[in-house]
């Protein structure tokens, strides 16, 4: 019998998605889709008004939500969290290793918590959603972003419908992920007051697929599933892939899209005594 308690541990193979963002902080990285994301996260953030003394940010990748946090005003400390060493390590100011389902904080630690694509490699999301309800004072505010169940709907299509010509059969490819009434419903279940998520979808254009999965490489987001296969995809099964792509979403000038499903999350601790 497989028990709750262990599937954090199945879902993704954590050393994996380690090495898969050490890699890409190793490289330089692919940062563009990190940073207009927390641009719309701190657009949220500057419609609430009110103090936070102390922030985490969760998942701090290049850094383009620490360095802003930092200057933000009644902010005085921010602390920089995330599971590659490499990210942390093109980083100042007070940096921890962290990996969202398993948490080093005591409670009621930070004001402010905020989270730029890092949920969504979580095994278990209505468990690190408990937890950062726990390290966030009464009254204290968490703020995050993780992609949406439509994220890289083109390139699965692709990849399923490439494997199935060239192999006979299809393999995990790309992760699952949260839908938008899901999370709704898992805020308030792991107890936080006035939940609100929303979502928004971002298209960016590339030259082919080939030039998509080089930026998901460089941002961290190669598949890490536990159960997918460890062989590289075959030569005849990426060409197709990148055919069936662009006969099934190219554009009139001859790039390809790919969406981004961004499901934005905003709860509260419960002030004392609620």
């Amino acid at each position: 019998m497989v028990h709750s308690k262990d599937l954090p541990l199945m879902l993704f193979d954590r050393r994996a998605w380690r090495l898969h963002r050490d890699r890409a902080a190793r490289r330089g990285g692919v940062e563009f889709l990190h940073a207009e994301v927390a641009d719309r996260l701190l657009d949220r953030l500057e419609d609430i008004h009110r103090d936070f003394r102390a922030a985490l940010d969760l998942g701090a990748h290049f850094g383009a939500l620490s360095r802003t946090l930092a200057r933000w005003s009644g902010i005085e400390r921010v602390v920089a969290a995330d599971s590659s060493a490499g990210f942390l390590g093109r980083l100042g100011g007070m940096r921890v290793a962290a990996d969202p389902d398993l948490m080093p904080f005591r409670g009621g630690t930070f004001d402010l918590t905020v989270s730029v694509l890092f949920l969504h490699w979580v095994g278990d999301l209505p468990g690190a959603l408990v937890q950062i309800r726990r390290i966030l004072r009464p009254g204290g505010l968490f703020l995050g972003a993780m992609l949406g169940g439509s994220t890289l709907v083109e390139l699965r299509t692709a990849l399923i419908e490439a494997e199935l010509i060239e192999e006979g059969g299809v393999s995990p490819r790309v992760s699952p992920a949260a839908e938008l009434g899901d999370v709704a419903g898992l805020l308030l279940r792991t107890g936080f007051a006035m939940p609100v998520a929303d979502a928004e979808k971002i298209t960016v254009t590339y030259r082919d697929a080939l030039a998509l999965m080089h930026d998901l490489r460089g941002m961290g987001e190669t598949n890490a599933l536990t159960a997918r296969r460890r062989a590289p995809l075959r030569r005849a099964t990426l060409a197709r892939a990148a055919l069936v792509y662009a006969e099934r979403f190219g554009l009139p000038d001859g790039r390809i899209p790919a969406t981004f499903e961004i499901l934005f999350l905003t709860g509260w601790a419960p002030e004392a005594g609620s």
